[in-house]
This record gives structure tokens, sequence and C-alpha cells, in this order.
């Protein structure tokens, strides 16, 4: 799994397209929302800015660079060389997507800490972290299910395009609105549980178990997003 990891650390750096649009991109649209933090604080809140720079990041960075990443390696046969080997599925899959997801997590800590330092620390650290890495697992599961229906890099900018802009505008809708309407339907909906779990984590002033309880909608949709994979992403046949 890490001598895969490590070659596809190597593509990525090798590769400036993938650089710029899934990495610096999303970076700098971050920095953006910290550099402009007083007027987002008053549209939404502080919390609302950590959960949209969050999503900024898994959505552009970590989940299109996924779906990228797996559709390029099918299409130039790298999948079936890696099957001819004696790695197992799950370890070709997590070598392929952890370089992406290591960079990701890194991003979204760099970009959270200067926010924290530019304005007030968050209530509650731990369960920022909480929501990060749920977020981040059900963005790589909704990854590995798109790249199940895409069939070239190309083809993944299509592909991506609904989801990515999908999550981006539930957590705006969640972070700016709240869920004092619509509670059930914005919390079920992908990202929606998530950036509200942010904005409780951030903000404070919610019990710690009923932000626990906003878990469980995330991790419904890592199931799913598993399930999904399971039935739509094509292995090359082993030789």
């Amino acid at each position: 799994m890490l001598s895969i990891a490590r070659s596809e650390l190597i593509q990525i750096f090798r590769n400036r397209s993938v650089l710029i649009t899934s990495f610096v991109m999303p970076l700098a649209i971050s920095a953006f929302f910290v550099y402009q933090h007083e007027v987002f604080a008053k549209i939404g809140s502080l919390g609302y800015i950590a959960a949209i720079v969050m999503f900024t990041v898994c959505a552009f960075g970590l989940y299109t660079s996924a779906v990228t990443t797996l559709a390029s390696r099918r299409q130039n046969l790298f999948l079936k060389r890696l099957r001819s080997t004696a790695a197992g599925d799950a370890s070709i899959l997590a070598g392929l997507v952890l370089p992406v997801t290591v960079i990701s997590l890194v991003q979204v800590a760099v970009i959270m800490t200067v926010l924290g330092a530019v304005t007030d620390t968050p209530a509650n650290v731990g369960l920022l972290a909480v929501a990060v890495l749920a977020s981040v697992a059900m963005m790589i599961g909704l990854g590995l299910a798109t790249a199940g229906l895409t069939n070239s890099p190309e083809h993944a900018q299509v592909t991506t395009l609904p989801v990515s802009l999908g999550v981006i505008a539930v957590a705006s809708w969640v972070g700016i609105s709240g869920t004092d309407e619509l509670a059930l339907l914005k919390r079920l909906l992908p990202g929606g549980s998530a950036t509200e779990l942010a904005v409780n984590a951030w903000n404070g002033g919610v019990a710690l178990t009923d932000s626990l309880l906003l878990l469980a909608p995330t991790l419904a949709w890592v199931v799913v997003a598993v399930v999904l994979a399971t039935r739509l992403f094509r292995w090359e046949p082993r030789r």
C-alpha cells in the first residue's frame, strides 16, 4: 500500500493541472473566505466559514482528485497491472487515495489553524476534528462510487460536478440559514449534518450529545457511498 501511495504522490506533483485545479484552487478559495472572515461571519458565523472551507477542500480537492486518479489509472491500465501483483484490492484502493486524503487533511488543518489564529479558536477542537474526518470518509466513499461512472480523467470533470457543487450548496444553505426550519431535510442531504456539526463545534452553545447525534446521517452516507462503490466501481480482472 505504501509503495503505491508513494508512487501516486510523485505522480500528483508531476501533474501541474491536478495540482492547480484540485489543490491550489481550493486553497485559494479557502484563503479568500479566511481573509474576508468578517464579511462571511455576518452572513453566517465563524462556524459557517469553517464548514464551507472544509467542504471546499473535500469536494474540489479530495473528491475530484480521487475520481480523476482512479479513472486515469484504469484508463492507462495501471489498475490492471496492480491487480497482477500480490497486493489486495483494499490495499490498492487505499494506496491510490491515501496521498490526496493526507494532502486534503493537511490543507484543512492549516486553514482551520489560520482561521482560529485570526479570529477565535473553536469551542470544541475534538468535535471539529470528528466533523472533518466524517466528511472526508463520506467524500472518499462518494469518490469511489463516482469513479465507477467515470471513463476517463476528462470525463471526471463532468461526473464530479453535481456532487461537488451539491455539497458546497448544502453546506452554504445549512451554514447560513441554520436548521431551525426544514431540519430533517437539511440534515439528510449529503454534507448537511456534517456542516451543522462543524458549526456547533466552532461556535459552541450546543450540548455534546446533541452534536454527536449529527454524525448519524453522515455515517449513513458513508455506508451508502461504500455500497454504491462496491456495485459501480469496475475492477480490471486479475491475471
